[in-house]
């Protein structure tokens, strides 16, 4: 690794430009997985920040599954798909020229159907009347709005940001607080794709029902059918743009 590799990290947040340049170094493939990184003397000088900034971004590094420090304070890249979590998943989604990677779309969108029933049926287990009257009210919002994607998106977030947090299960909301941060980051780009899901009040409405009458079975076969809409929606769009040999 050259020292022209790196670039003078932004005065505004030492550590954070330091830990950003190295983390896209790995998940690119510039560096890989085994290979060693410079000392934290070198990438002091090759960034233009102290070394204290550098050890606290090669800390982040090590927290996120990226770097290991051996004995003698030497750091190896690790493979992230081997050891790193939900968290780099914003990180995956678009390259390094601004375009979304239609790999991990999918993946996200295949993990998002898996997670998307048993969240509904959790709360439909566990919400009861409050929940459900919460859910009404937002979808009485979505009516409101029916004409705004925009809005629309929003309240569907909302939506299920409510069944998440009533349903119990800390795994589900800390994988859904994941896949949120990486929607988040191109839902300018696929609020049109999805337009159709967030229009699926039929489905929304059967949720919000089962939670109010208690019936896990029946918010999960609702959960199911509302979340592939977007799949399908979403699959559609990606392989028209690779069959014209682009990509999104």
């Amino acid at each position: 690794m050259t020292r022209s590799a790196f670039s003078v990290a932004r005065r505004e947040s030492l550590s954070d430009s330091v830990y950003r340049q190295i983390r896209g170094k790995i998940l690119r493939g510039e560096l890989a997985a085994g290979a060693p990184l410079p000392a934290e003397r070198e990438l002091s000088e090759v960034t233009g920040v102290n070394r204290g900034a550098v050890r606290e971004a090669i800390k982040r590094l090590q927290q996120a599954g990226l770097v290991a420090v051996r004995q003698g304070g030497n750091s190896v890249v690790l493979d992230y798909l081997d050891e790193g979590g939900l968290e780099l998943l914003p990180n995956l989604l678009v390259d390094g020229d601004g375009r979304l990677n239609g790999g991990v779309v999918r993946s996200i969108m295949a993990m998002r159907s898996a997670l998307a029933p048993d969240i509904a049926a959790a709360a439909a287990r566990k919400g009861g009347a409050r929940l459900a009257d919460e859910l009404d009210e937002v979808l009485a919002q979505m009516r409101a709005q029916a004409r705004d994607t925009r809005a629309l998106q929003a309240l569907a977030l909302a939506f299920w940001k409510k069944l998440v947090e009533r349903g119990g299960n800390i795994a589900f909301r800390l994988a859904f607080n994941s896949m949120t941060k990486t929607y988040t980051q191109v839902q300018d780009i696929l609020a049109t794709v999805l337009e159709p899901e967030f229009r699926d009040a039929e489905n929304l409405t059967a949720i919000a029902r089962a939670v109010r009458t208690g019936d896990p079975e029946a918010a999960r076969a609702a959960g199911r059918r509302h979340v592939e809409i977007g799949r399908q929606a979403l699959e559609r769009a990606l392989d028209a743009v690779e069959a014209q040999g682009g990509r999104p």
